[in-house]
């Protein structure tokens, strides 16, 4: 995919302006990249990924291309996160698919996000298991685990062919009441 494709699936689930948002499996950053150019270069990106070659490699990109940007890194397990809260915005893109109890971790994805907070995946549209997506997050699957997480205004925002899968497509979510 292209900086482009990154970009349109999440536009639709991003307000433009400084807000603080986490990128949870970011690896080398390309959707991360992306969130920050849509919030416009300001606020807080929060990126977290195990591999801490793969966020060295993302800081200097986000660091030049956006200097008022304020970004935190964190080299661990996103699973393993506990103090983190009153967040604008979550991203997971292709990371969800490696959570074997998806709903409890959404649960305690939501905890984190400010009421109208927003959480925004990008996942396969497959139902069936493989080696590199253990957990398939297909839309439909997505927008039950999501209502029954706890989330409102489940709404699909944009998809892409895959080269690999069909089709991927980006979904986003609501913390309690959808924000104006």
């Amino acid at each position: 995919m292209t900086h482009e494709d990154h970009l349109a699936l999440l536009a639709e689930g991003v307000t433009t302006g400084p807000a603080t948002w986490a990128d949870l499996g970011s690896g080398t950053g390309s959707f991360t990249i992306a969130l920050a150019e849509l919030l416009g270069g300001e606020g807080k990106i929060i990126s977290v990924d195990r591999d801490g070659r793969a966020l060295r490699e993302q800081e200097q990109a986000l660091r030049s291309r956006f200097p008022r940007l304020e970004v935190q890194l964190i080299a661990r397990d996103f699973t393993t996160l506990a103090d983190i809260s009153g967040l604008d915005g979550v991203v997971m893109a292709n990371s969800l698919h490696y959570q074997p109890d998806a709903e409890g971790f959404l649960r305690k994805v939501k905890a984190w996000l400010k009421p109208g907070g927003r959480l925004i995946i990008v996942e396969y549209d497959i139902e069936m298991p493989n080696p590199w997506v253990p957990h398939p997050m297909s839309w439909r699957r997505f927008s039950a685990i999501a209502r029954a997480a706890g989330f409102s205004a489940v709404r699909l925002l944009d998809s892409r062919p895959s080269r690999y899968h069909r089709r991927v497509y980006s979904a986003a979510a609501a913390a309690g009441e959808e924000a104006a």
